[in-house]
């Protein structure tokens, strides 16, 4: 099974794609899209869509793994991050691509084992994990690598909880 992994957002969009193989999850891609910061929002905005849908073509995942927001601060960033998020959740679902939420904590918990665990924790488990040389740069990409390997934990038990069955 191949996940793409989002760490959403207007400026920065992480992207990780990992596949599952087994109990074995091996990288095939990870990256950023980024907009700049003086180009219209609505620009920004196509331009973070038409990349997602060319990742999506090119790299063909079968689920698509995006982190839920949480802002407590600043509602302006929280609506621009979640324009950009619902662009590449709408590239995946023009496709037919499933598209599962986990929050920070739930992403946190899969990876490192501690919902509460610290960003430094999660990016050096997301290398260990992948075995690749140094954290990914910059952060986007490690969590949303991080997002893609928590999918990857959890899909075969939701398979289970929902009756799925693969083989």
């Amino acid at each position: 099974m191949r996940i793409l992994g989002i760490d959403p957002g207007i400026a920065i969009v992480g992207f990780g794609f990992v596949d599952k193989q087994g109990s074995k999850i091996v990288p095939v891609q990870y990256g950023s899209i980024q907009t700049e910061a003086t180009t219209a929002p609505e620009t920004r905005l196509l331009q973070v869509f038409e990349a997602a849908e060319e990742l999506l073509d090119r790299y063909k995942p079968d689920a698509m793994a995006v982190e839920k927001l949480f802002f407590n601060r600043n509602v302006t960033t929280a609506f621009s991050v979640g324009q950009a998020r619902g662009v590449t959740i709408l590239a995946a679902a023009k496709r037919g691509i499933s598209i599962a939420e986990y929050t920070p904590m739930q992403v946190k918990q899969a990876v490192v084992g501690y919902g509460k665990a610290e960003k430094k924790q999660v990016q050096e488990m997301v290398r260990i994990f992948l075995k690749l040389k140094e954290v990914p740069k910059p952060d986007d990409v490690a969590d949303a690598l991080a997002v893609a390997i928590c999918h990857a934990h959890s899909s075969g038990l939701n398979d289970k909880l929902n009756g799925v069955s693969r083989i």
